[in-house]
């Protein structure tokens, strides 16, 4: 077990995020290479999230709508909301571009989780695709409300379509709560506390760390003693060298340095109508490490 600290960052229009992937101790939990927890957060009219338009590759982009709503919109030519409850899933693969927005019209509040599923190599350059999961399997256990978000889980299969054996469930308990969750032994795992506080294994973890478990382990103990919220992430070791920067997932320096020019030169990624903020211009790729190209 390990224990790995979130980073504070920014997106949007200065709202705070906890990043707890990718992490300098450990880059992924199977397949999911980024986790992002963002709010809650309360915003004024004509506020609130706010990210312009900007490109992606060889990841699936997870959204796990907590609080409030926001607008995705894509080069596709989809504009999807996303309310409480539900799952938005875009497959990037090989190019696509998409924005994403509060409503503008009133003050809001929003809270929620975003992660990123690397695909495999023999996936990565498939066709891009974005689907909405408005219902989502849900069970009651020791007074926690678990939604299965992706993989299976207790019996029970999420509808997202992915790519990697994997498993991602929320845990949410207005008040006092146990249970103990049967696991994938061939899977790693990674609970992350969104609200309040949980003793994970035998460990407390409030908001802002990410507790990692190992392959091997059949049985996790999940209490609280108040009202709490856990998302518990995991799946097979992912097996494949990947490259994370920007808004890219590839395997080598050079493909970052064309997905990048692609991205400048309008080329590749498409456009997005109707995105309130402007286009996101990418980073200079000497932010890039030399030593992780392959």
């Amino acid at each position: 077990m390990e224990r790995l600290e979130s980073q504070r960052a920014t997106v949007g229009e200065g709202f705070e995020i906890r990043r707890a992937l990718p992490n300098r101790r450990r880059r992924m939990v199977g397949a999911w290479c980024f986790l992002d927890h963002a709010g809650p957060a309360d915003y004024a009219a004509g506020r609130g999230l706010n990210v312009g338009p900007h490109p992606h590759i060889g990841l699936q982009t997870f959204s796990w709508m907590i609080e409030g709503s926001i607008l995705h919109t894509d080069s596709l030519g989809y504009r999807q909301w996303i309310q409480p409850g539900q799952v938005n899933l875009m497959t990037a693969g090989q190019g696509i571009s998409h924005a994403e927005e509060s409503p503008a019209d009133a003050p809001g509040r929003f809270q929620l989780a975003q992660l990123w599923i690397a695909l495999p190599d023999a996936e990565r350059h498939r066709e891009p695709s974005f689907h909405h999961y408005p219902e989502l399997p849900v069970l009651d256990r020791g007074g926690f409300r678990i939604t299965v978000l992706a993989g299976r889980f207790a019996g029970e299969r999420a509808p997202a379509a992915v790519y990697s054996a994997l498993v991602g469930i929320d845990l949410a308990a207005a008040g006092p709560a146990r249970t103990e969750l049967a696991l994938d032994p061939a899977f790693e795992h990674g609970a992350m506390t969104l609200e309040g506080e949980v003793t994970v294994g035998g460990e407390p973890l409030a908001a802002g760390a990410l507790l990692y478990f190992g392959p091997g382990r059949e049985r996790l103990d999940v209490e609280t003693g108040s009202a709490a919220r856990l998302l518990l992430i995991g799946g097979a070791p992912f097996g494949e060298e990947i490259l994370l920067w920007w808004n890219f997932v590839a395997r080598t320096y050079g493909e970052m340095e064309q997905a990048t020019h692609d991205w400048l030169e309008g080329d590749r990624f498409g456009e997005v109508s109707g995105a309130r903020a402007a286009r996101l211009v990418a980073p200079d790729l000497k932010g890039l490490r030399l030593r992780d190209a392959r």
